[in-house]
């Protein structure tokens, strides 16, 4: 609850009030209680925030990984893998890793007359992103979608975290 420097690095969740924000979530009072903690409307979106008061969104908060102590962004590894010419769409999500607790796996969709392999995936983000950002599977699939066309990284989530009492390895 307190700004974070206008440095455009410094990541903080982005929270707001006002007349234009809902006044809670629709039967749900403990949802709507956790929401608005300490009077403002937490989104769940994490951003920062340059000198001249604008804001970058840069991850959900559900979305991070925590790999060993070391937070990873999934739009971050998301945006390198979009890069590849074979690659249509990407949702990266957080798996479980005896190790590390977590780990990034990829789901791709390619695009139609395009193949590659996993290891070729995984190459190109070794040129663009730090080791411990490099997805450690991909999976070749047509991504879940809303009837809106958003991804439902809640299901692939589900898939991968079958047998955990907690998303937390």
């Amino acid at each position: 609850m307190q700004d974070v420097p206008a440095d455009g690095e410094t990541m903080g969740e982005v929270v707001m009030r006002g007349n234009n924000v809902m006044q809670g979530y629709f039967n749900d009072p403990d949802a709507t209680e956790w929401a608005f903690r300490g009077g403002w409307f937490h989104s769940g979106d994490l951003a920062v925030m340059y000198p001249d008061g604008y804001i970058e969104l840069r991850d959900r908060a559900k979305d991070i990984i925590i790999s060993s102590g070391t937070n990873i962004s999934t739009i971050e590894v998301e945006r390198v893998i979009y890069k590849h010419p074979a690659v249509l769409e990407v949702a990266v999500i957080a798996i479980p890793d005896a190790k590390r607790g977590e780990v990034p796996k990829a789901f791709v969709t390619l695009k139609s007359d395009f193949s590659v392999t996993v290891q070729e995936i995984i190459d190109f983000c070794r040129q663009h992103l730090a080791v411990f950002k490099i997805p450690k599977a991909v999976e070749f699939i047509e991504l879940p979608k809303t009837a809106t066309g958003k991804v439902q990284k809640y299901l692939l989530r589900e898939k991968e975290w079958v047998g955990y009492e907690k998303r937390i390895h």
